[in-house]
């Protein structure tokens, strides 16, 4: 098992590891079109994480043009160039399916407000 450890830790990302359930996110990808390599942002929002180390997937969830839309993004992925975190969300669950349900604002996921001092 610590074989297994030692191999993935070099590929592995900690700065991703704040990415929780309900969190807007935009993720920048990096697409390959024949020889040329440009980078597109999907932004949705994270209902669902899974796995553990490499293997590790998030689920974002948009909705564009009427139409649901999900995607499957695997965190440590070369083809991640980055993630960046647009809001929190305020979640009582550990995965938002119930969302596929819902259309227009009751959709939304409330906003996780920072602590008071």
């Amino acid at each position: 098992m610590d074989y297994i450890k030692a191999v993935e830790q070099p590929h592995l990302r900690d700065q991703y590891k704040n990415v929780e359930i309900g969190d807007r996110v935009n993720v920048h990808l990096r697409i390959t079109e024949g020889s040329r390599e440009r980078i597109q942002v999907f932004e949705g929002t994270v209902i669902g994480r899974k796995g553990h180390g490499l293997n590790e997937t998030v689920t974002l969830r948009r909705v564009a043009y009427g139409v649901g839309v999900e995607r499957v993004i695997p965190v440590h992925s070369p083809k991640v160039a980055k993630i960046e975190i647009l809001r929190k969300g305020r979640v009582r669950r550990a995965k938002l399916f119930y969302l596929r349900d819902r259309v227009g604002k009751a959709a939304r996921v409330r906003e996780k407000l920072p602590a008071k001092k």
